[in-house]
């Protein structure tokens, strides 16, 4: 989009203006990560609103909650929150409101794990059947996959409803959309397979299901892998033809991502190079979209984040685990107080045990404790594993599943 204006001294604090007509107030986003903070019937607990209040107050622009689901049948995670006809939309206001605070914006990332669905709450199901040794699913009907578009559809309808600021159709790190998109899970020989025309055909339909549910000014956003970083997954060719398509489309801000969840992936977030990590693509994904784009993954200091806004290279930078670790930092940049936080080193962390860690840090700031109560990795990980499993129990009494 446009470079930063040379009389603002730091493009990150510059209002953007998607092309809905919703203003960002700054350029730094709370990028969306799985809290786990749902209470198991698929609500909001209270330390989750806490969560969000403390972020909005710390001067982001723009907070998305991972994973929120349309039902119960394909969650990533039993805290995930369920969003459909059946909740308790007060919950759901009194996250809205309290997330939307300082002027900040609040978003729910519309979710659908697909194949890689919580096994003990679920039965997964992706585009095609798969059994590998550590990933078993079902294919989809054709008469399931026509039904997504309006499931998405129907959560951002609520979400609106809410009083949330927008939504993103999370279409990332290995999630239904994703595996659509990807020949590697995406087998399919009918119209939503084959070649990246086909393999996008889900996506866009759901991105245009949203659009006639939540109408021309509210904020819509989606999650796209640069790549999957797999053999045999999406190319960045491909995924730049996927770019391409949505600048035909009502989207309002594409958030570029990569890796996923695939069972033995290691997450780019996990990794030890130093971020960020998908400038590259940024770049020329700006030659074929006129659409503000956002890059998560890997800033981790100021000068990352204001080049890349300052350069033209992204409209907005997406921060996740950073905000763990230090919810204010949107205003300690702008007071010049800080460059960067300390980030934690892991020796030998198994596969998952960071997420766990900040996953547990998430659960500390919302009970208004500090990070010291997290405890190290194994600490974490116990912990992260028996809520799951307590809320497993919740979840499957709940959904009667």
């Amino acid at each position: 989009m446009e470079k930063a204006d040379l009389a603002n001294p730091n493009p990150l604090f510059k209002p953007l203006t998607l092309p809905c007509g919703v203003v960002l107030k700054n350029r730094i986003a709370k990028s969306a990560m799985s809290d786990s903070l749902g209470d198991g019937t698929g609500h909001p607990t209270a330390d989750q609103v806490t969560l969000y209040r403390r972020w909005a107050d710390g001067g982001l622009a723009v907070s998305i909650i991972g994973e929120v689901q349309g039902g119960p049948g394909f969650a990533e995670k039993p805290g995930n929150l369920v969003l459909n006809a059946n909740s308790d939309l007060a919950r759901f206001r009194d996250l809205a409101a309290q997330g939307g605070q300082n002027g900040a914006q609040l978003w729910l990332q519309l979710g659908h794990a697909g194949a890689l669905a919580y096994a003990p709450t679920s039965d997964p199901k992706g585009p095609s059947a798969l059994d590998l040794p550590d990933l078993h699913c079902e294919g989809l009907s054709l008469e399931d996959i026509r039904k997504v578009p309006g499931e998405f559809a129907a959560t951002a309808r609520l979400a609106q409803q809410a009083g949330f600021g927008g939504v993103q159709i999370h279409a990332a790190h290995g999630f239904l959309l994703s595996q659509f998109l990807s020949p590697l899970f995406n087998k399919r020989q009918d119209t939503y397979g084959g070649g990246i025309d086909n393999r996008m055909r889900l996506v866009l339909e759901t991105i245009q299901a949203v659009r006639d549910a939540v109408g021309p000014q509210f904020p819509i956003a989606i999650k796209l892998n640069s790549s999957d970083q797999l053999e045999g997954g999406l190319s960045a060719d491909d995924a730049l033809k996927v770019v391409a398509a949505l600048d035909g489309s009502s989207i309002d801000l594409i958030d570029i991502s990569g890796g996923t969840y695939f069972p033995g992936a290691k997450a780019a977030s996990d990794g030890a190079g130093r971020g960020p990590y998908f400038l590259d693509f940024a770049r020329r994904a700006r030659a074929v979209t006129t659409k503000p784009l956002m890059v998560t993954g890997g800033f981790k200091t100021h000068a990352q984040a204001q080049a890349a806004v300052a350069d033209g290279v992204a409209d907005v930078v997406g921060l996740a685990r950073a905000f763990v670790l230090e919810p204010s930092l949107p205003d300690l940049w702008q007071d010049g107080q800080t460059d960067t936080p300390t980030f934690p080193r892991f020796a030998h962390a198994p596969e998952g045990g960071i997420t766990a860690w900040y996953t547990m840090g998430m659960t500390q700031i919302g009970a208004g404790r500090d990070l010291s109560a997290v405890g190290d990795m194994d600490q974490a990980i116990r912990d992260y594993d028996a809520r799951d499993k307590r809320r497993t129990k919740t979840w499957l009494s709940h959904f009667h599943r």
